[in-house]
């Protein structure tokens, strides 16, 4: 029982590891733009992929704001995190997201 105990500890602790180093990518966003149904103030954002959201963190304020996001896999690897915008009113509308040195790429739906 104690084998299984322990075992079962470090299952438990090496996801908690993998987890608090999920992989992160900065991204500048240069007008008020909207994610989703968010809306992000121009500034300097972590993004980081939980399941099916995208969580951005703003830089100077640490505060976080989950997204729902279609996640897709493309063929190859994409050398630069890159946002691809529409001008929207005043503002911008992030219609995807490509995550740089992965083969993911995040949607955003409106």
């Amino acid at each position: 029982m104690t084998k299984k105990l322990s075992l079962a500890l470090g299952i438990l602790a090496l996801g908690a590891l993998s987890f608090a180093f999920a992989k992160t990518y900065d991204i500048a966003i240069t007008h008020p733009a909207k994610a989703g149904k968010q809306q992000l103030t121009a500034g300097e954002y972590r993004l980081k992929v939980e399941g099916a959201n995208a969580v951005f963190t703003d830089v100077r304020t640490s505060k976080s704001f989950s997204v729902p996001v279609k996640i897709e896999t493309g063929d190859k690897k994409f050398s630069v995190t890159s946002v691809d915008t529409t001008q929207e009113g005043e503002g911008e509308r992030i219609n995807s997201i490509q995550l740089g040195g992965s083969t993911t790429k995040l949607e955003f739906a409106y």
